[in-house]
């Protein structure tokens, strides 16, 4: 039976990343036999539990943004919901002018609806500088522009140095000079057409904000680590049907009939369907035969590495400034970009390990290859080399840990859109294929299981969720986020 009704069709998705895991369990929830090709020995991707000094904690993303429905959903629906868990603070601090500030309140992706959201972290010239902006004639943004030029044209440079650069740099680990507003930002794009003003337009989203009472935690995890998504995932695969094998790469793909082949290392996997949930590149590898247009277009997608540095220590030795961490503007030249105190934001980390305190720095932006060239141990000195100069801390970690994600969060420059469109257009034309993950419309966890679940559909021959993803970016990637 062919894979666009529900039955027996086959349906071989090709990676078991959150969002290959997602597709699998809508596809068995329907009916179809699945198998689930992943080519390195785990599921998860760039989710990842594991311990140290036998606390557990995540390694890799450690929270999903509870505002959009999909992940908090799918947690619920394969066990988790007695696990989930908002943030025990919603506090933080920005490490900028030489001090821990408070992060403000006010603002959307760090654009402020007035000047004194933002008092306390800019000059007074840069606060006056964002007064100006109801003076200033419409900046048009066409198509698409990037956020940073768009916010520093109405704003000015230090908003966007200050404030917009380490938020957005938190999520694409990017240089928010060249990251798209429409793609990244897409409610402040949508305000942005259609008002003169920035600062008014952000107090139009807050406004509506309000009005639709969002309320609750804007961000959640999961107790014992969001790691253990996929796990869950992956369990209720296979529990009801769905074969997942690991060490399993897809080394071609190849039409056959009314279907596709996958070629894998000892046999070729015979399928009505195909769903690719895989990088860009190894995206483009797999439809450079079929579809070359699109593969060309994936082949373009930058990636940027990172690092996460881990450090457990005995509680009784360290003191920490209040909140759940803090995040470091680039401008002010300092290597970490961020610090976590994991056992502060997550009340289980807290309560299963009440002598240790355990916290994780990240370092690596786009484009900056010296710092991850270097060893473990210079990564883990330079993270408590700033970690010192920002809280005071001093103490010897009982343990550490590196992780390294190496072309671990696609890029969404100016015209990112358009691309996803032009990839759509060129898979859509080949029947029973389609493509979902981080790459196309969100690198968080909500917005991966959202591609996932357009591209079963695609299978199906339903187009709406995709076309919706496609035509109109501009449904809320980051909603809630500053509030």
């Amino acid at each position: 039976m062919s894979a666009t009704g529900t039955g027996s069709g086959h349906v071989v998705v090709i990676g078991a990343g959150i969002a290959g895991l997602a597709a699998a369990h809508r596809l068995v929830g329907r009916g179809l036999r699945v198998t689930v090709l992943e080519a390195s020995g785990r599921v998860g991707g760039k989710l990842l539990p594991g311990e140290i000094a036998g606390a557990r904690v995540d390694f890799g993303a450690e929270s999903m943004l509870a505002r959009r429905p999909e992940a908090v959903a799918l947690a619920r629906e394969v066990g988790l919901t007695d696990l989930l868990q908002p943030p025990a603070t919603a506090t933080a601090s920005l490490w900028t002018r030489g001090a821990l500030r408070p992060m403000p309140k006010g603002h959307v992706m760090g654009v402020p609806g007035t000047a004194a959201a933002l008092s306390g972290v800019l000059s007074e010239e840069g606060l006056a500088r964002i007064e100006r902006d109801a003076d200033l004639p419409r900046t048009e943004v066409g198509d698409d522009v990037a956020v940073g030029e768009y916010v520093a044209a109405r704003l000015g440079r230090e908003v966007v140095d200050r404030l917009v650069e380490p938020l957005l740099g938190g999520v694409y680990a990017g240089d928010a000079y060249r990251i798209s507003m429409r793609s990244a930002v897409p409610q402040l794009f949508q305000a942005a057409r259609t008002h003169d003003s920035l600062t008014e337009a952000v107090r139009e989203i807050q406004a509506k904000a309000a009005a639709n009472q969002q309320t609750g935690p804007v961000f959640m995890g999961i107790a014992g680590g969001v790691g253990s998504l996929p796990l869950a995932v992956a369990e209720s695969v296979r529990e009801r049907g769905g074969d997942i094998r690991l060490h399993s790469p897809a080394h071609g793909l190849r039409r056959a009939g009314d279907g596709w082949e996958v070629l894998v290392d000892d046999h070729i996997e015979e399928a009505d369907a195909v769903v690719l949930a895989v990088p860009a590149g190894e995206a483009a590898r797999l439809l450079s035969a079929h579809a070359p247009d699109a593969a060309t277009e994936l082949r373009a997608v930058e990636y940027a590495s990172m690092a996460l540095v881990t450090l457990a220590y005995r509680r009784a030795d360290i003191t920490l400034p209040e909140g759940s961490g803090f995040l470091v503007p680039p401008v002010d030249g300092h290597t970490i970009k961020a610090s976590t105190f994991s056992s502060r934001k997550w009340g289980w980390i807290a309560d299963e390990n009440p002598d240790l305190l355990v916290l994780r720095t990240s370092v690596g932006r786009h484009g900056e290859t010296e710092i991850l060239q270097r060893e473990d141990t210079d990564l883990v000195d330079v993270s408590r080399h700033d970690l010192r100069e920002a809280t005071g801390l001093d103490a010897t970690p009982v343990e550490t840990r590196v992780t390294r994600w190496d072309n671990g969060l696609p890029q969404y420059p100016v015209g990112h859109h358009a691309r996803v469109a032009r990839v759509r257009e060129h898979v859509g034309a080949l029947p029973g294929l389609a493509v979902c993950g981080a790459v196309y419309d969100g690198v968080g966890i909500p917005a991966c299981i959202a591609s996932a679940y357009a591209a079963v559909d695609q299978i199906q021959g339903d187009l709406r969720a995709v076309q919706e993803l496609t035509a109109d970016p501009v449904r809320s990637l980051h909603q809630g986020a500053g509030e």
